[in-house]
């Protein structure tokens, strides 16, 4: 299974040690991935169907997908491809940006318990409530006994989540600073592009290291039984939005999904329908 080769194991994270540009799980080219990915199109379907008629009925069973990643790690092609397969109508997306004064006002966790998902959803956080122990801490945002402490209260929230019945998917889209460099000039080459473009991400740019590091401790801090990271190489986009969608559909294969019977006589039913007229 994808999930088993792309799952960080326990204990000290060193990113260096993993390639941006690796192709875990996956042997053929950037052809057969976007064919890998649309065959993985009905099954995701089927399966998410099931998922959201056992929440309908009154099943407990939900999803979140946490994506994190330096700027043009491709949180927003993933969306567009990867979670592009679902049926919007099951699927509950939000992206977390620097918070309001209501929100400051609150514990950081406030606004994003809010956005859980509920029975049968999926839910998709473009950046999440990772952003209060990444940014903060490179930023200098929190000082060291608050990170700190986010880490457990992140670890807590996420156990009940768990708890609740939440299967929990966190990927860390992991690219180089070179491949930065190639898409942020893509970025300002292609007028169609450019307002995605921001001066302050070339500034970000001289922080890598201290996010780096800021991601290491993180995901180790944070990388539990109930809510456990992966690491997607994602240099290649291909790779990343195939990887994605195979994470999602060995979930959901886990659960073992089958349509709900219903909860009355289908034969009585039909006989109403034939005597019954407005």
């Amino acid at each position: 299974m994808l999930s088993e080769r792309l799952r960080l194991p326990a204990g000290p994270v060193d990113l260096s040690t993993i390639c941006p540009r690796e192709k875990r799980g996956f042997k053929g080219d950037k052809a057969d991935g976007a064919d890998a990915l649309d065959d993985l199109g009905p099954e995701l379907d089927d399966l998410q169907q099931k998922f959201s008629a056992a929440g309908y009925v009154g099943g407990k069973r939900r999803i979140l997908l946490v994506l994190q990643g330096m700027d043009t790690s491709g949180k927003g092609g993933v969306l567009s491809h990867a979670v592009g397969l679902l049926d919007p109508n099951g699927v509950r997306l939000k992206s977390f940006k620097k918070p309001t004064a209501e929100e400051l006002a609150h514990d950081f966790l406030w606004r994003v318990e809010r956005e859980a998902p509920e029975p049968g959803q999926i839910a998709i956080f473009d950046r999440s409530h990772y952003e209060d122990v990444l940014i903060a801490r490179v930023h200098g945002l929190a000082d060291e006994s608050e990170i700190n402490r986010r880490y457990g209260a992140i670890n807590d929230f996420e156990q009940r989540l768990a708890d609740e019945g939440t299967t929990i998917i966190k990927a860390m889209l992991h690219i180089s600073p070179e491949m930065q460099r190639k898409r942020l000039l893509a970025r300002l080459d292609e007028p169609t592009k450019r307002w995605k473009f921001k001066p302050e991400d070339v500034d970000e740019r001289g922080y890598w290291a201290s996010y780096q590091e800021a991601f290491e401790v993180a995901l180790e801090r944070c990388n539990t039984e109930a809510a456990p990271w992966y690491v997607v190489p994602s240099d290649r986009k291909w790779y990343r939005n195939w990887a994605i969608a195979q994470l999602l559909v060995e979930a959901l294969r886990e659960m073992d999904l089958e349509w709900p019977e219903p909860d009355y006589d289908v034969a009585e039913q039909r006989a109403r329908l034939a005597n019954v007229h407005p």
